[in-house]
């Protein structure tokens, strides 16, 4: 199924919504989650936590979203963070060029191409703005950094663009308080800020948004070392190559065939391909796209797209670069202290290998994946433990006593599962509502469960029915949320 029907589901039942809507002048590129967006969000959080952050014996840190001036000069943002822009001379619409001239012209650009090279290209195709039919005027280049003003001398500071500046800044003083060695992953979850220039399409590119960050600190000359590595050494990566060849190998066989740097590399994309297996997105339908030298970033020695196939087409939602020294000694170098590790007897500036997962695009393809259309019945097939309600409880009907002995089995439970009580409408009906927001159960109450304590449980994929005793509910709930009992 396509993005309409995603878009039309989450605006209908609470997933994600533009914000501040009422007002004529809101701004495209923020979204807010709703109710039911937010339990779903923070499962596929606690699910990123488990399966990486805790597998992997990961520091997890929660750094601030405003930053000084300095630590973006050091990264290379305030020089380097910028995408091109072109503007029409006579009714002023403004678009980011080399999208443009790729969608009208087609193929694909470069990242980074000087703006002579657009401005010819505009110039070959004679391309035109398509509001107006006016000429474009120069292309320049727009940095997306949102510039904030600290306190009553307006000093400069930044909304953060990624998450991991933080970690590499706090590196020195985490590894003396938590007595970390090396290798050690960083992990942080939190909201950051991009001024993108055309954002669209509600969570697939915004200006605010959330990642999910690794940032493993190596020795590199230990990356081919790993103990780890032999658990995952059979994973099978689907690697599309910058040349354009395809191959799906093992983590094993693509180290030693230095398709991917060192097995320290491997053995993270293959932590991450099993991460979203879990998630319930299509495996046969992801690939790590590896960049070339021209369309991936400045520091980095080697970089691979996380991708899915949706039908917006492939869609970025990891990006893994082997980012080397570079972070580590440019804010070495901009602030003057010394942010070498002790790695047994020798001090090394660590290499980073980096894990930005988009939480949004994810939770998107999430819903993507596990859409399906029935008949007149919408469902959402989400893994159980992601699911935003476990389960329903409803009345069969609002008399005879049934609607307080379902009220009092939904009390009995909500402390432990997010579970949501109705009685409003048919029984079918109920349980169509609560199939469009993906929850696995839907529990009812009837005659019988006032004879002899049984109730009625309804799978949402199947709908099949079984009665179970209502002391039995908890448990049957508990065996639904175990991640390893379908792996």
């Amino acid at each position: 199924m396509g993005y309409d029907e995603i878009y039309k589901l989450a605006l209908e039942r609470g997933f994600f919504s533009p914000s501040c809507e009422i007002y004529s002048d809101f701004q495209a590129g923020f979204w807010e989650y709703g109710p039911i967006g937010v339990s779903l969000r923070n499962n596929y959080v606690n699910l990123w936590r488990r399966e990486l952050v805790r597998r992997d014996g990961m520091t997890e840190i929660d750094g601030t979203q405003i930053m000084s001036k300095n630590v973006f000069v050091a990264s290379g943002h305030l020089g380097s963070f910028a995408d091109p822009i072109v503007v029409c001379t006579q009714c002023g619409t403004t678009v980011r060029a080399d999208r443009m001239i790729s969608e009208r012209v087609g193929g694909s650009l470069p990242e980074g191409l000087p703006t002579e090279e657009y401005d010819a290209l505009i110039a070959k195709h004679d391309l035109k703005c398509t509001n107006c039919k006016g000429d474009y005027g120069k292309v320049r280049k727009f940095n997306m950094m949102f510039r904030v003003g600290i306190g009553p001398k307006d000093d400069d500071a930044y909304l953060r663009p990624e998450t991991c500046q933080s970690i590499f800044v706090d590196a020195p003083r985490l590894f003396k308080t938590m007595r970390l060695k090396l290798p050690i992953g960083f992990a942080q979850f939190g909201k950051s800020f991009r001024n993108e220039i055309a954002p669209r399409q509600s969570l697939i590119r915004l200006r605010e948004f959330y990642q999910a960050e690794i940032e493993v600190f190596f020795n590199p000359k230990t990356a081919n070392n790993l103990a780890k590595f032999q658990e995952i050494k059979h994973v099978k990566l689907p690697i599309q190559k910058a040349d354009g060849n395809f191959a799906e190998i093992t983590a094993e066989e693509a180290a030693n065939r230095k398709i991917v740097p060192n097995q320290l590399v491997a053995y993270y994309l293959a932590i991450l391909i099993e991460f979203y297996a879990k998630t319930g997105i299509d495996i046969k339908k992801v690939r790590f796209r590896e960049l070339n030298a021209e369309d991936r970033a400045f520091y980095a020695l080697a970089a691979f797209d996380f991708e899915v196939q949706t039908s917006l087409g492939w869609m970025e939602l990891v990006a893994c670069n082997y980012r080397s020294d570079y972070d580590m000694g440019r804010h070495a170098k901009i602030s003057n202290h010394d942010l070498t590790i002790l790695d047994g007897e020798e001090k090394v500036i660590p290499h980073i290998f980096e894990i930005s997962m988009g939480i949004d695009r994810s939770i998107y393809c999430v819903l993507e994946h596990s859409y399906a259309k029935e008949n007149e019945r919408e469902v959402l097939r989400i893994k159980p433990y992601l699911a935003p309600i476990m389960a329903g409880i409803f009345p069969l009907v609002s008399k005879e006593g049934l609607p307080e002995k379902a009220q009092q089995i939904f009390d009995s439970l909500k402390k432990e599962f997010a579970v949501f009580y109705d009685e409003s409408g048919s029984i079918g009906r109920r349980y169509r509502r609560q199939d469009e927001i993906g929850t696995p159960v839907g529990v009812t109450v009837d005659f019988d469960t006032m004879k002899d304590n049984t109730v009625t449980v309804r799978d949402r994929d199947s709908m099949s029915q079984k009665r179970i005793k209502v002391e039995e509910i908890r448990s049957y709930l508990s065996s639904l949320l175990q991640i390893y009992s379908e792996s």
